[in-house]
């Protein structure tokens, strides 16, 4: 059965009069008539007795008007809230480490203190993980730090980033080349900040990787304990440690690390008024 059947039902049964029905829906007497006949065919009983030109409950039409009546008024409020509350709901996004720890989360907690209707589930992944979720719709949006070409995905660019090499130990401008020999420690594959990084210095010379690490806090304990151990990170994750003088940027001749950081979705994805007004909140909050 429909709603419109049972609001077709529920009125006829106040009225017990087809046009009366019919003039108070705007809807034809055919209409009235095609659906009280689909919902006891459907129920495979008559609700209405037929005495002249009333249409009356029967007993088992007042036990389904019991039965229905609230049910279906709970319904139409629930549409008439959900219509009227266009940004609730809740939004799946995972974001890049750097971004879903350091940049981000000031951000949501400002739209959701704006929006008490909405909720945010977000993970942190790394952005080859996050493009794949994105194309298997297992998330709304996602945001990632390295670059991405692909006909099902939309980005839109949101902040610009630089990333920088840090050590316990205070440098000299060099060559980028003259630190081979330092113990570098870099992110996981499939990050967005170690696949940057690589590319800049693919030609120059074969970096050997001495460790990896998935947490910032991890290879910020191994730095200032090791002074050999080096690492490129972005320069939002260390703003609080260069201050404090625990790490020191070391500056790199005729070498920048710059990346765009980007806002992305499927091509497919429905836009609604949630979706929109998050994204736009996104974008208004991260401008350089």
């Amino acid at each position: 059965m429909t709603l419109k059947e049972l609001e077709i039902f529920l009125e006829l049964s106040t009225t017990q009069n087809v046009l009366q029905t019919a003039k108070k829906l705007s809807i034809t007497q055919s209409a009235v008539s095609q659906a009280i006949k689909s919902l006891e065919n459907k129920l495979g009983e008559p609700l209405f007795d037929r005495i002249g030109k009333k249409l009356i409950l029967n007993e088992r039409g007042r036990k389904f008007k019991e039965m229905t009546v609230m049910p279906f008024n709970q319904l139409i409020n629930a549409k008439y809230q959900f219509l009227k509350e266009k940004v609730s709901g809740t939004i799946n996004i995972s974001t890049s480490k750097t971004l879903g720890t350091y940049i981000l989360p000031q951000i949501i907690f400002d739209y959701l203190s704006k929006n008490k209707n909405v909720s945010i589930k977000k993970e942190i992944q790394n952005s080859k993980k996050i493009i794949e979720n994105i194309k298997n719709g297992k998330i709304d949006l996602g945001f990632i730090e390295n670059e991405i070409d692909d006909k099902d995905i939309i980005k839109i660019k949101i902040k610009e980033d630089e990333l920088i090499v840090v050590s316990s130990q205070k440098h000299k401008d060099v060559f980028i080349d003259e630190l081979k020999n330092k113990r570098w420690i870099l992110r996981e594959e499939g990050s967005g900040t170690r696949e940057i990084f690589l590319s800049h210095i693919r030609g120059i010379f074969d970096l050997e990787i001495f460790m990896e690490y998935n947490e910032f806090e991890e290879a910020k304990t191994i730095l200032i304990n090791n002074p050999d151990a080096i690492t490129c990170v972005s320069k939002e994750v260390v703003k609080k440690e260069l201050s404090e003088k625990k790490l020191f940027e070391i500056k790199i001749k005729n070498l920048t690390f710059k990346r765009n950081m980007y806002l992305i979705y499927h091509k497919n994805k429905i836009k609604t008024e949630l979706f929109e007004d998050f994204t736009s909140f996104i974008l208004n909050n991260l401008k350089n």
